[in-house]
């Protein structure tokens, strides 16, 4: 008896499979397919997930709630990233690198609170050859330094983030770095195609 309810039950199932698949698809068709290329289009346009971060993430992360201001200093860095012909990944070391030294807030002089002369996004110093204050606080002069000193790191697309902001910034706390890599990530692939 067993075998013979589920041999019915079975039966039935594949009828109303079969009648679902005669009238489902047909009333569906469009939208189903207009979802999957709109989807499948999204995706496309956006960067690997792998190539932003081929490392994995190193320790703990932290994350910041951006105002307008950062995220147009953001796309900036993005932009330049574009502009000097490097990928998706010297933006993510780069935004990682300017949320580490000024939480992307292209900052002016201090006072008492600034590391000596550090000024802009990445905190670059006019006395240590980086710029003037108004070239290291314009975001695609400073952004172009920064990724002109990322250049001459040799084999700087292997290594961790931290390991290569550190060589271009000599930070006094270089594995900093480290704890903004999904975020600068998340904004690439938000941003970069925008």
């Amino acid at each position: 008896m067993n075998t013979m309810l589920r041999k019915s039950v079975l039966a039935i199932a594949g009828l109303t499979a079969a009648g679902g698949l005669a009238a489902g698809p047909l009333n569906h068709a469009t939208t189903d397919t207009t979802t999957t290329n709109t989807t499948a289009a999204a995706q496309a346009t956006k960067p690997d997930t792998a190539k932003l971060i081929p490392h994995g993430v190193q320790g703990a992360q932290s994350h910041i709630d951006l105002n307008d201001e950062q995220v147009d200093n953001t796309k900036a860095i993005i932009a330049a990233t574009k502009q000097a012909g490097m990928d998706e990944r010297a933006a993510v070391v780069s935004i990682a690198t300017a949320l580490q030294e000024s939480k992307l807030e292209n900052l002016g002089h201090l006072g008492d609170r600034n590391d000596h002369d550090s000024q802009g996004l990445f905190q670059q110093r006019p006395s240590s050859g980086w710029g003037t204050v108004e070239q290291i606080t314009d975001p695609e002069y400073s952004t172009t330094a920064f990724l002109k000193g990322l250049k001459q790191v040799d084999g700087w697309q292997d290594m961790p983030l931290t390991k290569a902001a550190q060589t271009v910034q000599v930070s006094a706390y270089p594995f900093h770095y480290a704890q903004w890599e999904q975020q600068a990530a998340d904004l690439v692939a938000e941003h970069w195609n925008s």
